[in-house]
């Protein structure tokens, strides 16, 4: 029995780490609180304090190698029954996630909606390789039977402005008042003023980007050829790092080149979409040139900055993605899906799982009666409605997933599979498995000057 069985229904205890840049979080916990739950947050990070303090908070400023430790006493100290976080993958979730399900009854992960753009997706257990969602085509079917249709019409808008402030709100803290968290170890790729002077070199080049992106597409437009579209994700995205095959998307863009050279029928052409947020510190234009030159391509493969991602999704025969949910709206659109790593859309007959090559040759539609079950199930599930970035649309994602959390009601009706359908017995450990590991039995830290 876990220390959540023993729990009376009344008698549950909120335990927040690192959620976004964004008072989501503190809002959540105080939906909870005045649902008659206990909350509390631990801060380890100048950048988490500044988005929740006060009573309910602690902050962790010990090694590393320590926190393992720190988390068990705090669980059995106050009896925990509940864990909730941003990317369960991050190192000093993991190792979280792994204590508190020695005692803790249930891990919730809060991330971006999966049906953007003013959607959060709210799971139990844990997202992509992690996720409980089932993948059975005909368990969707049958869990998703008299649940509505997504109402897709846009509730709550957020303004770009606003998230950058926000993440500055997070970074900067880290990088000045680091001594008040001295042995924190961040995640990131990027150090957040290189990030930051990507950002404003790329704002200097916008314009130029964008005329290159818009002759490029007219001139496929203009020519009628058939095109596959493959949207790159962030460099910095916890989905390609731990849920995919691939160390970086150079990686993936060097496969899936090679397929497309050896698949694709002539005539064809592959166009790369930039991610809008994007922070410029990786030439992108050049790797694609570099690679579609060493198999012979440098006419059919094209690099597009600023485009309307709709409408190249709506022209294109065929969608290639890693994991990004670029996929989702693609399978909305009716258009072809290959996923190349682990992703909650990638369903039989619903994604294409031919060879990727054999994808490229003739890719196959999803099933529109799966499709549409699944995006029902997922909607009613593990999506609310709301954002990050917007007080309106923050007050009505906290209040949901407050409701959901409180009510038990994340995962259902029907969405919960008790062992992880996507997760690969003998699978080698990901590595940031391996980096949680290492965080935990390393007494050494990293300088300050890291990002979140």
């Amino acid at each position: 029995m876990t220390d959540a069985d023993a729990a009376g229904p009344d008698d549950r205890h909120f335990l927040f780490l690192q959620g976004p840049s964004s008072p989501i979080f503190r809002k959540i916990g105080k939906h909870l609180e005045e649902r008659g739950h206990r909350v509390s947050r631990v801060n380890i990070c100048a950048g988490d304090w500044v988005f929740w303090h006060g009573a309910a908070t602690t902050s962790y400023r010990g090694r590393p190698a320590a926190w393992g430790g720190f988390i068990e006493k705090l669980c059995l100290r106050n009896r925990i029954t509940d864990l909730v976080l941003l990317g369960e993958e991050r190192p000093y979730h993991k190792v979280a996630a792994e204590v508190c399900r020695r005692h803790c009854a249930d891990i919730y992960v809060v991330e971006m909606g999966y049906l953007r753009p003013d959607w959060l997706t709210l799971e139990r257990g844990g997202m992509s390789t992690n996720s409980h969602f089932p993948n059975d085509p005909q368990h969707i079917l049958s869990a998703a039977r008299g649940l509505p249709d997504p109402d897709f019409r846009p509730r709550y808008a957020q303004r770009f402005l606003t998230e950058a402030l926000s993440d500055l709100a997070f970074n900067l803290p880290n990088v000045f008042l680091w001594f008040l968290y001295p042995h924190y170890r961040p995640h990131a790729v990027d150090h957040p003023l290189a990030e930051y002077g990507g950002w404003v070199r790329k704002f200097f080049t916008t314009r130029r980007t964008g005329r290159q992106a818009q002759t490029i597409l007219g001139a496929l437009r203009h020519s009628k050829a058939p095109y596959f579209l493959f949207p790159l994700q962030l460099e910095t995205d916890y989905q390609i790092r731990v849920h995919s095959p691939f160390s970086s998307q150079r990686e993936a863009l060097e496969h899936i080149v090679r397929a497309f050279a050896e698949g694709a029928p002539g005539g064809h052409h592959l166009a790369v979409k930039a991610h809008p947020l994007d922070n410029g510190l990786r030439d992108w234009a050049a790797m694609c040139r570099e690679t579609a030159a060493r198999f012979g391509l440098s006419e059919r493969v094209h690099y597009l900055a600023r485009c309307d991602l709709a409408d190249l999704i709506d022209d294109a025969r065929g969608v290639v993605t890693i994991n990004s949910t670029v996929g989702i709206h693609a399978l909305i659109a009716g258009r072809p899906v290959k996923a190349l790593g682990t992703a909650i859309f990638d369903i039989a007959g619903m994604t294409d799982h031919q060879a990727l090559r054999d994808f490229f040759r003739h890719p196959l539609p999803p099933d529109i009666d799966i499709r549409d079950a699944f995006l029902r199930l997922l909607a009613a599930s593990i999506q609310v409605r709301g954002n990050f970035y917007s007080r309106t649309g923050s007050d009505a994602g906290a209040q949901a997933i407050a409701e959901r959390l409180s009510r038990r009601l994340v995962n259902e009706p029907g969405a919960f599979v008790p062992v992880p359908p996507r997760r690969r017995d003998g699978s080698p450990p990901s590595r940031v498995a391996a980096q949680a590991a290492r965080l935990c039995r390393s007494d050494t830290h990293l300088p300050h000057n890291t990002s979140h």
